[in-house]
């Protein structure tokens, strides 16, 4: 009996797998050239290649300085509580990220995935909208993701064209993590992991990674990368009926690959917008949100600030209670001192000098506009009672972005610095009205 209800269970899952569409495409990964494509750009299932998107914007963040690879990491239930295949996260506990990665690119775990996801934008919903921004500027035309793992959901849904050139960008955007897809086990803490993709790696000359992915209406998908040689190709295959056909077929499209490429194709690396780019389309986005709705009192630059201080709070990790910034009818403002560790409410009011405001303070010159509209508003999160009425503008010329406040008096353009320089602004120089 107990035999008669594995094999139906077996023959179920079989029925499912080999119902879900197939596609296909063959790259040459030094060109970019497609070299064979079948229902390439039919949205389907991808599964754990979803893994992918989710390691590569772990990349970005650690090469970026947005998180550092050994940043112990808490699990939350949601992580925990994920469907295996899992490393066994559990809720509270906390874990090195590097050992997330090696999870989610070895073992496919979803828990992993999941807690890499929140550990990088706090929530995994707020992931999911990196993913697609990401996806977008890699030139993903017709990717949706909604999770961290590639477990089925509504809506999330890619193409083996896409995932393709996911897998390409992979490569040469972050060749040195790239090398972690080529581990047949490692270790991930709690264990030692095995690679999903092990049987291809060990069979297929030349192969060195990169992602296996499977679920009930996916069926059993792979990326695949090999290189002999000068050349070196990208396999994708959706929809296979079971691991070992899957591989067979990546074997099959990879030695085609092969043949129809040159070991003379030239080098193309994949272009992306670069990095900073990114992030000050994100962050207008947030900005944007940020300043909505208009207070009913009126559209006041403090209104502004103040929304926007609470915005970037997020970005130089400073912990604020959505209710702790208050604006009330006199005009009063926030000290700096709202943010100690007992979180005490202090409000000041605007200051009271009487000098002439005709100073300003100079932040530098910065690479982007975003870096230095960034810069102004950790100085005004920092000194809000301070810079109560100064006007921030960034100023273009031959030499970058100039980050500055006027509107101050000499007094508070003075302090500012002092203060500015003393919580290691890099620069900050108090200008007189001559300046």
């Amino acid at each position: 009996m107990l035999f008669l209800f594995v094999a139906m269970a077996i023959l179920t899952m079989s029925s499912i797998a080999i119902s879900a569409p197939y596609a296909d495409v063959v790259m040459d990964a030094r060109s970019g050239e497609i070299l064979r494509t079948r229902n390439a750009d039919t949205r389907l299932h991808p599964a754990s290649l979803t893994k992918m998107m989710t390691l590569y914007i772990a990349f970005e963040a650690i090469e970026n300085g947005e998180i550092d690879v050994d940043k112990k990491v808490v699990i939350s239930r949601k992580a925990a509580n994920e469907r295996p295949s899992k490393l066994g996260l559990r809720t509270g506990q906390k874990i090195s990220l590097r050992y997330l990665i090696r999870a989610a690119a070895i073992k496919s775990a979803n828990d992993a995935a999941t807690a890499i996801g929140e550990a990088i934008s706090g929530s995994e919903a707020a992931f999911a909208r990196r993913m697609n921004r990401t996806a977008k500027s890699l030139g993903m035309t017709r990717s949706t993701f909604k999770n961290a793992h590639g477990l089925t959901e509504n809506g999330h849904l890619s193409t083996a064209r896409d995932m393709t050139i996911l897998g390409r960008h992979l490569m040469y955007d972050y060749p040195g993590y790239y090398k972690i897809f080529k581990r047949k086990k490692t270790d991930a803490s709690l264990q030692q992991v095995r690679n999903t993709n092990r049987k291809f790696l060990s069979a297929y000359n030349g192969a060195d990674g990169i992602k296996t992915g499977y679920t009930h209406k996916a069926g059993f998908n792979l990326v695949a990368s090999a290189k002999r040689e000068n050349k070196r190709i990208i396999a994708t295959v959706f929809g296979g009926k079971s691991t070992l056909t899957r591989n067979k077929q990546a074997a099959k499209l990879l030695d085609l690959g092969f043949k129809r490429t040159s070991a003379t194709s030239p080098l193309i690396p994949p272009k992306r917008i670069p990095y900073q780019l990114l992030k000050e389309q994100e962050y207008n986005i947030r900005v944007a949100k940020s300043l909505r709705p208009i207070a009913k009192n009126g559209n006041t630059e403090n209104d502004i600030l103040l929304a926007m201080a609470q915005d970037i709070a997020n970005t130089v990790k400073i912990s604020l209670s959505k209710n702790l910034v208050k604006v009330t009818n006199t005009r009063q403002l926030v000290s700096s001192d709202t943010w100690s560790e007992k979180k005490d409410l202090i409000v000041v009011s605007r200051s009271s000098e009487p000098s002439i405001k005709n100073w300003k303070i100079d932040l530098g010159n910065h690479n982007t506009r975003f870096q230095a509209e960034k810069l102004l508003l950790r100085a005004a999160l920092h000194e809000i009672s301070l810079l109560a009425g100064a006007k921030r503008i960034v100023v273009q010329g031959q030499g970058g972005f100039e980050a500055r406040f006027t509107n101050l008096s000499k007094g508070n353009a003075e302090k500012i610095c002092v203060k500015l320089k003393a919580r290691n602004f890099q620069s900050c120089e108090a200008l007189g009205p001559t300046s």
